[in-house]
């Protein structure tokens, strides 16, 4: 396994500078940063890879697409510009050096159309078969987030999710689940694991109210036997949003501190994941 947490821990706004982050999560002992192409440009791709590996951090990346850029729309253009949009977002991934990038790729964040789901999740998955060839260039692999009801129509399961990035085409095409939306809307989060097999790309964590896992009621050593049981080895990146009053928190309805101190939370974090995630545990 290997320990990744998500820059959103600390930041301000999705454009701020990530090199004080890299040296508290390096200091901290992480094995590398998650990143919001939200704020994040091919200006600065490059020279945000090369100061994260000199903290000695490895470096997986986040997006989300607006409605202009809907894979699932029944309007052709805006389909294509969805494969603009994820093409630019893989190849930006790739200049810092990343090899996942996850997010809210099938669908919009915040669109809703539940009357035209299955055709809408037949657009996505042909809409995200056509990045088979970036991907293959570039050696990234694209990771489709099941978010809960709240967020999308589209993927809010596990299977939902997984069934798009099977009918994609695309071995490079994967899903990624997160504890805080399966604790919504998984009845048994571990079957949902199991039931994706090689299918899960990324692996996100955080407790039930998005802060330190272990200090709620989510059950993570249960999460952690499926992993080993369909023998996930990858990254699993803690992705908590804790802080009250700034662009970014109101981005995701973060009207309160969850926790007192960023970088405390991220320290107890990491204690956690390697008590509980890793394979001798």
């Amino acid at each position: 396994m290997k320990f990744g947490i998500h820059a959103g821990l600390w930041m301000k706004t999705w454009a701020d500078d990530p090199v004080p982050i890299f040296k508290t999560a390096s200091d901290i002992g992480f094995d590398g940063v998650e990143l919001s192409l939200l704020g994040i440009g091919a200006d600065r791709a490059e020279l945000i890879g090369k100061q994260a590996a000199e903290y000695g951090l490895e470096l997986t990346c986040s997006t989300g697409l607006g409605p202009d850029a809907d894979p699932t729309s029944p309007d052709p253009d805006i389909r294509a510009n969805a494969i603009r949009v994820l093409s630019e977002a893989v190849t930006i991934t790739n200049m810092m050096g990343g090899r996942g990038l996850a997010g809210v790729i099938a669908a919009p964040w915040g669109v809703f159309d539940p009357l035209n789901k299955v055709a809408r999740a037949e657009r996505s998955a042909q809409t995200l078969g056509q990045l088979d060839s970036v991907l293959i260039d570039t050696g990234v692999t694209l990771g489709i987030e099941a978010l809960n009801r709240f967020e999308s129509d589209l993927t809010s399961t596990a299977a939902e999710a997984c069934a798009i990035a099977r009918a994609s085409g695309s071995k490079h095409v994967g899903v990624l689940l997160d504890s805080f939306h399966m604790n919504i809307e998984e009845k048994d989060p571990p079957a949902a694991l199991r039931a994706a097999g090689d299918t899960l790309v990324h692996y996100h964590i955080s407790d039930n109210d998005r802060g330190v896992p272990g200090s709620g009621r989510y059950d993570f050593r249960a999460d952690a036997a499926a992993l080993r049981d369909i023998g996930y080895d990858s990254w699993v990146v803690a992705e908590m949003f804790v802080m009250a009053g700034n662009p970014a928190s109101r981005d995701l309805n973060i009207w309160r501190d969850i926790e007192p101190d960023p970088t405390e939370a991220a320290v107890q974090t990491l204690k956690y994941m390697r008590e509980v995630f890793s394979h001798d545990s």
